[in-house]
């Protein structure tokens, strides 16, 4: 059955008088307090100033503590510096610890793809192409021999 005639009004136009949104992103002083990466990633940002809840709702929820989301923490943590550097690009705090997040990132990308494999195509493996082969980087526990 046509999707139109089924659900009037599905034709993907905006009534004549609807609300236009009016975002507000507060702006960023000079070395802004920062959460711990952990707490960030469950946040969403890096920056409690930025951290605006919608709707008052809050994610307390912490992830667990394994290789995979030690990886995903540094990988947020750098790339929420690396947007609040391209506009206080001369905060040296912010510069040194977007650094010590990518040493430690690509550490731990190294030591990963040692013990569990490649996470992605940009890894580079020697040897045969083996990237369908099991175990996936999420399922490593699952598939272990015993």
């Amino acid at each position: 059955m046509d999707q139109k005639k089924e659900r009037p009004g599905w034709e993907g136009r905006l009534p004549a008088m609807a609300p236009l949104a009016n975002p507000y992103v507060p702006f960023q002083l000079e070395d802004p307090p920062k959460y711990e990466a952990r707490k960030a990633l469950v946040r969403g940002t890096l920056f409690p100033g930025l951290d605006l809840p919608f709707m008052g709702m809050v994610n307390q929820k912490e992830k667990p503590v394994t290789p995979l989301t030690e990886l995903q923490t540094m990988a947020f943590a750098i790339q929420e510096l690396a947007l609040y550097l391209d506009t206080h690009c001369g905060d040296q705090e912010a510069l040194s610890l977007y650094r010590t997040y990518q040493e430690l990132y690509h550490k731990g990308m190294r030591e990963y793809s040692e013990k569990y494999g490649p996470l992605n195509h940009a890894t580079p493996v020697t040897g045969p192409y083996r990237w369908l082969d099991d175990p996936w980087p999420w399922e490593y526990c699952q598939n272990q021999e015993g």
